[in-house]
C-alpha cells in the first residue's frame, strides 16, 4: 500500500469517524516515515481539523507543520505563569511563521485562582495548578479537532519511551501524531542549526526544558535536562500526554 492508497482509506475510515481505525493503520505504516511525511499524511487526512500545540520553548515543531500545512491551528496554552521569555517567543513565532496563534487561557485567572484556592497552588498542590492552568484548558480548545500534532520525542523521559508516531489519544477521544517521536537531541540540534529555528532565550541561560516560571529551575551541567521541571515535588509530567 502506498501513502497515498493509505489516505484514500484513512478518509473513507474518517467519513465514519473510526478513528481508531486510523490510528491502527498508520502508527504501523509511518514507523519509519520522515516527520514531514506523517505530517503530510496527517495534513491530508484530517485537514482543517488539525492542529498543533506548542509550548514555546522553540519554534521546531512549527516550523515542520508550517512548511506542509501553511496557515495551521498552533494552540498555546497561556497559563499566567510563563517566563516573559516564553511569552515573547510566541509573538515572535506569530510575526516569523505562516501560523495561526490561538492564546489558550484557563477559565480563572492567576489572581481569581488565589482567591478560590489560596496562594501559591503550584507549590503545594502542582498536579492539581497543572490540570487547571494547562490540562483542562487545551481540553477544551481541542475539542474542535479530531487531530492534534505534539513535539514529545521518546528520549526526552522514561515515561515517553513508548510513544508512537500515531496515537489514541483516549482521554480525548482524538488522534495524536508525534511526528518527531523517534528524533534524537542531535537531530533536533541539527535541524534547528540547518533551518534557524526561533528558540527561546532561555535555553541558552541553562534552561533546556521550559515550563512555568515558578516551577523550572536552571539546570547544571551534566543533570538530566528535564530535572529543572518540577524539582524537589516528585513530578515529571503536566498531565497534557499522560
Amino acid at each position: 500500500m502506498t501513502l497515498v492508497d493509505l489516505e484514500i482509506t484513512l478518509r473513507e475510515q474518517r467519513g465514519t469517524l473510526d478513528l481508531q481505525a486510523i490510528v491502527e493503520s498508520a502508527a504501523v505504516f509511518l514507523e519509519d516515515a520522515p516527520a514531514r511525511e506523517i505530517i503530510r499524511w496527517a495534513a491530508a487526512t484530517f485537514g482543517d481539523r488539525l492542529c498543533l500545540t506548542s509550548s514555546m520553548s522553540d519554534a521546531l515543531l512549527i516550523d515542520l507543520v508550517s512548511r506542509v500545512k501553511p496557515g495551521v491551528d498552533v494552540l498555546f496554552i497561556d497559563t499566567g505563569y510563563h517566563f516573559a521569555e516564553t511569552i515573547g517567543t510566541r509573538d515572535a513565532v506569530q510575526q516569523v511563521y505562516d501560523v495561526n496563534v490561538i492564546n489558550v487561557q484557563p477559565s480563572r485567572t492567576v489572581a481569581e485562582q488565589e482567591r478560590d484556592l489560596g496562594p501559591r497552588l503550584f507549590g503545594r498542590n502542582p498536579d492539581l495548578c497543572c490540570y487547571l492552568r494547562k490540562v483542562e484548558p487545551l481540553n477544551r480548545a481541542l475539542e474542535p479537532y479530531l487531530a492534534w500534532i505534539s513535539g514529545i520525542r521518546r528520549d526526552e523521559s522514561p515515561t515517553r519511551t513508548g510513544t508512537k508516531v500515531v496515537e489514541w489519544d483516549a482521554k480525548r477521544q482524538m488522534v495524536k501524531v508525534n511526528p518527531i517521536a523517534r528524533w534524537t537531541q542531535d537531530d533536533v540540534d541539527n535541524y534547528m542549526a540547518d533551518n534557524g529555528v526561533l528558540i527561546n532565550p532561555l535555553h541558552y541561560d541553562n534552561y533546556p526544558s521550559i515550563g512555568c516560571a515558578p516551577c523550572t529551575r536552571q539546570v547544571a551541567d551534566g543533570e538530566d535536562p528535564r530535572s529543572g521541571r518540577w524539582a524537589g515535588m516528585g513530578k515529571t509530567e503536566c498531565g497534557i500526554h499522560l
